[in-house]
């Protein structure tokens, strides 16, 4: 029989001769930064980490970080219970090139960006509509044709969002988007 916490609750069928332990904690979304060695292959082990184990992300970005680009900064967005974010956490340190794993959404304030490119098929009144939310947006345009625009959209990830699904009911999108980017707020740096 399982013993269940405080968010959690026994249930058993009529006849049955185990106890079904129902988990209901919720679900949030996390943003980590991994500082890891920037070498072939540790890319594909923390993605495997994550995909091994069911575990999804959600947005996923990779740069180097020092001046001879010898370490990368990784930042991962992923959605869970408290448990299987500490089970994430707990797996990435025990990487062999990860330097370091922070979880932002827990550590304190931070900031998180995306950049996203919007293109807009549209015509006539869709055009004029377009450039209008765009100024709303405070968007730019990045390129255009007498067909279409192509706007460039930086912000959190829920304005990049919004934006895009605005510009869907003016006609065809297509969209390419960064991921998101992320650090912690304040005076503190993270080593490398």
């Amino acid at each position: 029989m399982a013993i269940s916490g405080p968010s959690e609750k026994n249930t058993q069928q009529p006849g049955a001769a185990y106890e079904f332990v129902k988990n209901t904690q919720t679900k949030r979304r996390h943003t980590f930064a991994v500082i890891v060695d920037n070498e072939p292959g540790v890319l594909a082990r923390v993605i495997g980490l994550f995909s091994g184990r069911g575990y999804n992300i959600e947005s996923l970005t990779v740069s180097t970080v020092t001046e001879d680009e010898s370490v990368s900064r990784i930042n991962i967005v992923t959605i869970g219970t408290a448990m299987v974010i500490e089970q994430i956490k707990a797996q990435l340190e025990r990487l062999v090139p990860v330097h370091n794993v922070h979880d932002l959404t827990i550590e304190g304030p931070h900031v998180e960006k995306e950049l996203a490119l919007v293109k807009v098929k549209a015509t006539d009144h869709q055009r004029r509509e377009s450039l209008r939310i765009a100024d709303i947006y405070k968007t730019r345009v990045a390129d255009t044709t007498l067909e279409s625009f192509v706007f460039l959209i930086d912000g959190e990830a829920d304005k990049v969002d919004s934006f895009i699904e605005m510009m869907r009911a003016l006609g065809e999108v297509e969209v390419a988007r960064s991921g998101v980017v992320a650090i912690s707020r304040g005076s503190e740096i993270t080593p490398v």
